[in-house]
């Protein structure tokens, strides 16, 4: 961090440090889920909901860039070993087991939900006091909030289709 950037914060750098860490964390496990669940996943509207996961995951690993570079101006280390990814991650990374569409947006939906909080908290504790990593984390939040609600409009599109299915049997 440079001098000036040292003279105008108020708060620990090195629990900041450690918060970015743990977010970093969860972006490279949210863009494996993203991407491994997207290869995987198999039911309706498939051919639709692919592409924005892998689009999901290209932002999750941006993200991840962007965190490192925050992580290493504060005069800090990223996690230098992937093992530890889900020794940090506070969000965890849910394997896709069952590989059914509904299944994978779930889980998906899940871990926005817990990213969203993430920057919902460095936001919090940056705001007034690191200018920089305020910006970052409110730019990321976004982010997750419009994954958040992309993926909500996939399942709402998927229970309509279920719905005029039965309607159809009838």
């Amino acid at each position: 961090m440079g001098k000036k950037a040292i003279e105008i914060s108020n708060l620990d750098v090195d629990k900041l440090i450690q918060m970015l860490n743990e977010a970093l964390a969860e972006e490279w496990l949210a863009y494996y889920q993203y991407w491994v669940g997207a290869r995987v996943m198999e039911g309706p509207m498939r051919s639709e909901v692919e592409p924005e996961l892998l689009l999901h995951a290209n932002e999750e690993l941006a993200h991840a860039e962007l965190i490192i570079n925050r992580i290493l101006q504060l005069g800090g280390t990223p996690i230098l070993n992937p093992a530890k990814w889900t020794e940090y991650a506070k969000c965890p990374y849910a394997e896709p087991v069952d590989p059914y569409i509904e299944e994978i947006l779930k889980q998906n939906l899940d871990g926005e939900r817990c990213a969203i909080q993430r920057y919902e908290e460095i936001a919090d504790y940056t705001n007034g006091k690191d200018h920089a990593t305020y910006q970052m984390a409110i730019t990321i939040l976004n982010d997750e909030l419009e994954h958040e609600h992309d993926i909500e409009d996939f399942l709402t599109d998927i229970n309509r289709l279920k719905e005029d299915i039965k309607k159809f049997r009838l």
